[in-house]
């Protein structure tokens, strides 16, 4: 054993030099407020006021007090010569905005058109007064860190993968798909272990790693492997789901100067971090890394501009790779790894002999997938996945075909469980004497199969075979080796002891069907990990798929089908080719924005067109100009905001909340 490079103490990092004038961003969703404002530091509060602390300070208007940060210390105010207003209070003397989450947050927003207030709200955690009372005690009673043993090889990847780590350079590395057993006993993902050594390495070298997985089943299976490596005092859970107490009490611990591993969701790019030497992401292309909050800044890009920022070595790891991935390393930003021998599962198209079989072709499960399930059942479980939870999501008329709907909103019916009568599945309501509009048939058939129909049916024909479910409402992460059915819709698949025996990707055409351009990227991302999770050799069916995304799969080629998608992408100048942005708002708003950014460079626009509430348009530009298009699209939303808008009739007092709206990378672009 040998002791940590880094044995520092665990307390805050230190404070910059103080000043007498505080520079303070507000925490307001306000556009116009979204800058540094000056306040004079009073003497009573000169030993508190220091940068990252937070504040309370008077605002001009009706004697209010709004929060916000300290971001730095000055002697004067710039371009100021009146009396400042002094700070109201400091909240907490602990520093809870570090400079490096600052200049992230600011560089994050301009990119994005938006507030930093609206990024720091995401990176910093409420206060919980009691916590963090514990937990300056603690540090004042304890300096001490844990020991750490050697730094670990990171298996199946040669010298390759650690140089490069060591050198903090930007890998897309290619993860090896299979399932694995720690110490422990516990099973995971042969990525969660490749990413475990390679973040216990950095700590060991005396920096902090920040991991970031899509959700909590990732987040299981590497918390699971980096225990194999770490300390558990050296890793750090942090997620928007914990509870309060618990997540402010790991952001705390993430503000010493100890190296440790930051592990959470997206969230976790935000982490402040003593000494940052990795930043890793699995699976970047999950939808679930796209912040669905103002200014909608996906994790991979707050990653990319902190690591700039940083200088730490940057991994975007997964069984597949984003068209995003893609561009990156066309462009020679990111470097590509993969293992140094191929492992591949072994995947059977049944496309070619489901058109030779004419029941094959209408039958959901063909017999190839049949055959190999029976065959696969008696050794082990067998995963199948399906595309919908539920148990029949879409019904239509027996007669007609026509989609079932509901008579009171028009909403989609379906069939919540067996037995049970079609109901709407927006407003609820039961459609127990439905009839068809167009036909006026009383009957309906099933469209769809969710997993609980799915269960059924194959509950039916291996009778005796246990029968689990995974979904959004049961969460089953683990199974044992003996054999079983798993009904799992995607990205809801347990990991199974061993792996599994056979694994049916069902419902491959349904999925494609949808109307979204990144729609193959995505199949092809929730195949590959469901096919990761077989054992050695076992048989990986995928039904009712050809063409390319079809051999990219059987041949496990997914760079290969990334890099012709994001030609396709340039032909069409559609994102990540360009940079994309919506502008939604009323008609009049929108057409002045778009005339800010009308004369840019290659800029074109698409639209507008009619919306529910106003009207979008689409702003397509080279990445060259998007950091200048955002800027004055900032500067539109700023003075729509602080526009006078008259009120509804008979609401006096009442002010209308401004419309404009900017989303850079908007993903409903591509629906």
């Amino acid at each position: 054993m040998t002791e940590s490079a880094a044995t520092g103490t665990a307390s805050p990092a230190p404070a910059a030099r103080r000043g007498t004038t505080a520079r303070v961003i507000l925490d307001s969703p306000l556009p116009q407020l979204d800058h540094l404002f000056d306040y004079r530091i009073p003497e009573e509060l000169a030993n508190e006021a220091l940068p990252g602390v937070r504040v309370t300070v008077p605002l001009r208007s009706a004697g209010r007090v709004a929060r916000g940060y300290i971001v730095e210390t000055v002697d004067a105010s710039d371009g100021f010569d009146g009396e400042l207003s002094p700070l109201d209070s400091v909240v907490s003397a602990v520093p809870v905005l570090t400079p490096e989450v600052w200049a992230l947050a600011r560089k994050a927003a301009d990119r994005a058109a938006g507030g930093a207030g609206d990024i720091l709200r995401l990176a910093i955690p409420p206060r919980q007064v009691r916590v963090e009372k514990t937990w300056q005690r603690t540090q004042e009673e304890s300096s001490t860190v844990s020991f750490l043993p050697d730094p670990p090889e990171i298996d199946g990847y040669g010298t390759t993968l650690p140089e490069r780590l060591a050198g903090h350079q930007r890998v897309a590395l290619d993860v090896i798909p299979q399932v694995v057993q720690l110490e422990s006993g516990t099973w995971v993902g042969r990525w969660a272990v490749t990413l475990a050594q390679a973040a216990a390495r950095t700590v060991t070298a005396g920096e902090t790693a920040i991991l970031a997985v899509p959700d909590y089943r990732d987040s299981d299976q590497l918390f699971a492997a980096l225990g194999e490596y770490l300390p558990p005092d050296r890793i750090t859970r942090v997620d928007a789901s914990q509870p309060n107490a618990d997540r402010y009490r790991a952001f705390l611990d993430c503000l010493t100067d100890i190296p440790r591993v930051i592990l959470g969701n997206r969230s976790a790019v935000y982490a402040p971090a003593a000494s940052l030497g990795l930043l890793a992401i699995f699976d970047d292309g999950d939808p679930l890394y796209s912040e669905p909050l103002a200014p909608y800044v996906h994790a991979r890009d707050a990653a990319l501009i902190r690591q700039q920022q940083s200088g730490a070595a940057l991994v975007l790891a997964g069984h597949t790779r984003s068209v995003d991935a893609q561009r990156l390393v066309d462009i020679g930003w990111l470097e590509t790894a993969a293992p140094e021998r191929s492992a591949t599962p072994r995947i059977l198209i049944t496309a070619k002999a489901d058109h030779e079989d004419a029941v094959a072709v209408t039958a959901r499960i063909p017999s190839m997938a049949w055959r190999q399930a029976k065959e696969a059942i008696a050794t082990g479980p067998v995963l199948v996945q399906v595309a919908r939870p539920g148990y029949a999501p879409v019904v239509a008329c027996a007669t007609c075909s026509s989609a079932g709907r509901c008579s009171t909103c028009a909403g989609p019916l379906g069939i919540a469980r067996a037995g049970a009568a079609p109901s709407c599945t927006l407003c609820g309501a039961i459609a127990a004497s439905w009839t068809c509009p167009t036909c006026e048939g009383t009957k309906l058939r099933l469209v769809t199969r969710g997993t609980g129909r799915t269960a059924e049916e194959l509950g039916r024909a291996f009778p005796g075979v246990p029968v689990l479910i995974s979904d959004g409402e049961r969460q089953v992460t683990a199974v044992d080796a003996r054999p079983a059915l798993v009904i799992a819709t995607r990205g809801a698949e347990p990991v199974a002891a061993g792996g599994y025996a056979a694994v049916l990707l069902l419902d491959g055409d349904r999925m494609l069907a949808a109307e979204h351009l990144r729609i193959g990227e995505d199949c092809l991302r929730w195949w590959s990990n469901a096919a990761a999770l077989a054992r050695p050799g076992a048989p990986v069916v995928l039904t009712g798929v050809t063409g390319d995304l079809a051999r990219a799969l059987a041949t496990w080629t997914q760079p290969a089908f990334a890099h012709a998608e994001l030609q396709d992408r340039r032909a069409l100048r559609f994102p990540p080719a360009v940079r994309a942005a919506s502008v939604s708002g009323d008609a009049a708003a929108v057409t002045e924005a778009l005339a800010e950014v009308r004369d840019l460079p290659g800029a074109s626009i698409l639209g507008p067109t009619p919306t529910g509430d106003g009207v979008r348009a689409i702003l397509r530009l080279d990445y060259g100009q998007a950091g200048e298009a955002a800027r004055l699209l900032r500067g539109a939303v700023v003075r729509n905001a602080t526009r006078r808008r008259k009120a509804p009739q008979g609401k006096a007092g009442y002010r209308p909340p401004p419309t404009l709206k900017v989303r850079f990378d908007d993903p409903e672009i591509l629906s």
